[in-house]
């Protein structure tokens, strides 16, 4: 009862100078008799241990006036000198922000200051790996065929110098003290099928570039998969206007703008491979006249060229006759026609990844590996498999009464049987005999081999012992002397031996399944025709069988329903679906037959592509 209290909570949240927080306030003021005493004391230490902010009070309202006034005051001039400080802070924001007077049309200030800070320091970063001396020194790579432009560069750097000072490139033709770097040029369309290569990894230095024929092969492979006319010129629309529209993409989708030129030609082929097809939205295109003929008027419709081959008409000229579009057989003979079309040209790619293996081995003046890896490799794949591709073609191409099946003739070859229905008179004596070189040329890959790396490396040490002293060999040039196996100057007879023990056995078993996995090629193309034809009976044909009036309108909203699935399903998903086993069929089937990368990449100091990293960031 010696006290009065009075409090007022304030609204709105206060920060608390202590800590910057936001926090709620209330003023309070405590009335009590006396300027001095115990009750004065205890009302200081109550409030002290709540952290209470404590005020002096005004001894008189005259006193209270003038301070209320002084605090007025000096709250004005506060929040005066508080929006002076705002606008000064706009004017050098809105400076910072606008470009240069230089150069009104680049970018803000502050981004120029950042990106000459980034390049300040990337400069800073190389000088770091000179050595010091009379002159900076320092080891770089460079590609061989520029050094003339280097030289022109640095002579005219050096004549335009008053201080005489300048740089110089003293070009080192000795032996590698490491592994040099991998250079590549491409250019905007080869760049995305470079990419897709160094995904798997960077080819080794001077290693033959899977990309080289890639730039082909992939595109084709994945036509063969999606031949269809109608998606195909909608996909080849989409590359084009990725295309057109390239420099929209550069910076807000990299990715697009790097695969344009790549989705442009997957379009291009898939359209080519939808006319060998003669598809175009499940639908066949009669382009040329027909072969066949239906002469009863009965539905059997009987062919019009020489299918004997025997100098009478040609069949149809390009592509697949228009015919069979509907037949009974249909899906009988397309499976058949692209099964085989899927197995020839998988042989083909893995022969010419062997063909990459020999250029490897010859380049590296490898003898060990060309006679007794390459060699025997080819003989395999040749005896084998060719054959089985020169069964195909021969059955193709020649009339045959009693014409045998490829896989019971192969089945037979491999075991031993005889086959009752030769090809040709002596074609069954002829596959025994590649089947002898298949079967030969195992033992051929698997024992040589490591039996001359241990007479090599037994002579290299007794060379050793003879001169008396060891040889003293870089660890990187070492792994690379030993012929790529990475045993440097520990060699171990077991190891080696196992090693090739298990390249044999992943080369000849995975010959064949490499061969099977082709077939993927007809199961997405065959896949991809039948979806297609069932989203265009079950949306547009079911419009089109309808009477009319109905039919007018049906076949609108339907056409909407099969446009949507369309570019939901055949242009989204199986676009995707068939880009990635045409990339597994490169990485896994073409590129395990000799591509062992392992690389790393060149990547020489670019102020502007470091600038442009770090804008896109």
């Amino acid at each position: 009862g010696n006290t009065f209290t009075q409090f007022s909570p304030i609204q709105e949240r206060v920060i608390d100078p202590k800590t910057g927080s936001a926090v709620d306030k209330s003023v309070f003021v405590i009335y009590f008799q006396g300027m001095v005493g115990s009750m004065r004391e205890k009302i200081i230490k109550v409030c002290t241990a709540f952290g209470v902010n404590m005020y002096p009070w005004p001894a008189s309202p005259e006193q209270a006036k003038q301070k209320d006034a002084v605090l007025r005051k000096s709250l004005q001039d506060k929040q005066h000198a508080l929006r002076s400080f705002q606008d000064i802070m706009r004017a050098e924001i809105a400076d910072l922000v606008a470009p240069s007077s230089g150069n009104p049309k680049g970018n803000a200030k502050i981004e120029d200051w950042r990106l000459f800070c980034i390049k300040e320091k990337s400069i800073y970063n190389v000088l770091n790996h000179c050595e010091e001396g009379m002159a900076l020194r320092v080891n770089v790579w460079y590609p061989e065929s520029d050094e003339g432009k280097i030289q022109a560069l640095l002579k005219a750097a050096r004549e335009g110098d008053q201080q005489g000072q300048g740089a110089f490139l003293n070009p080192d033709k000795g032996a590698w003290k490491s592994t040099p770097p991998t250079y590549i040029r491409t250019n905007e369309y080869t760049e995305a099928f470079q990419e897709v290569i160094d995904t798997y990894g960077i080819p080794r230095y001077q290693e033959a570039n899977p990309a080289l024929i890639t730039v082909v092969t992939f595109p084709f492979i994945f036509g063969m998969m999606y031949g269809d006319v109608g998606h195909g010129t909608l996909l080849t629309l989409a590359g084009v206007y990725l295309v057109r529209n390239a420099e929209s993409f550069r910076h807000t989708q990299p990715v697009l703008f790097g695969a344009r030129f790549l989705v442009l030609s997957l379009g291009i082929f898939a359209v080519f491979a939808g006319f060998m097809y003669n598809d175009m939205f499940s639908v066949c295109l009669p382009i040329f006249a027909s072969r066949f003929e239906d002469k009863n008027h009965d539905g059997h419709y009987t062919p019009m060229y020489d299918v004997t081959n025997s100098g009478g008409p040609g069949p149809y000229p390009f592509g697949l006759d228009w015919a069979w579009g509907g037949a009974s057989n249909e899906l009988l003979y397309v499976n058949s026609m692209k099964m085989k079309l899927s197995v020839l040209f998988g042989v083909l790619q893995m022969i010419v990844g062997l063909m990459f293996r020999w250029s490897n081995a010859l380049y590296d003046k490898n003898m060990t590996d060309f006679i007794f890896e390459c060699v025997p490799m080819m003989v395999f794949m040749l005896c084998f498999f060719g054959w089985m591709d020169v069964m195909i073609l021969y059955k193709w191409t020649h009339p045959i009464d009693n014409a045998p099946n490829i896989i019971n003739s192969l089945i037979c070859m491999a075991m031993g049987q005889k086959d009752l229905n030769p090809l040709w008179p002596g074609s069954v004596q002829l596959a025994s005999q590649l089947m002898k070189y298949t079967v030969l040329s195992v033992p051929f890959l698997l024992f040589p081999k490591p039996f001359i790396l241990l007479w090599q490396h037994n002579k290299a040490q007794a060379q050793k012992t003879k001169d008396g002293h060891h040889m003293l060999v870089d660890e990187e040039q070492g792994a690379h002397s030993a012929g790529g196996h990475g045993h440097g100057d520990e060699f171990e007879f077991g190891e080696v031996f196992i090693h090739q023990i298990i390249e044999t056995i992943e080369y000849v078993l995975g010959t064949v399944s490499h061969t099977a996995s082709y077939l993927r090629i007809w199961a997405l193309s065959l896949a991809h025709q039948q979806l297609s034809e069932v989203f265009f009976q079950k949306t547009l044909t079911m419009g089109l069988e309808m009477p009319f009036p109905a039919n007018g309108i049906m076949l609108y909203l339907m056409f909407a329903a099969w446009f949507g699935v369309t570019l939901g399903v055949l242009l989204g998903m199986d676009v995707l679906e068939c880009f990635l086993h045409t990339l597994r069929l490169h990485w896994v089937e073409f590129q395990s037959k000799f591509y062992k990368a392992g690389g790393e990449k060149f990547a020489p100091y670019n102020v502007k592509a470091l600038i442009a990293t770090s804008s896109a960031e």
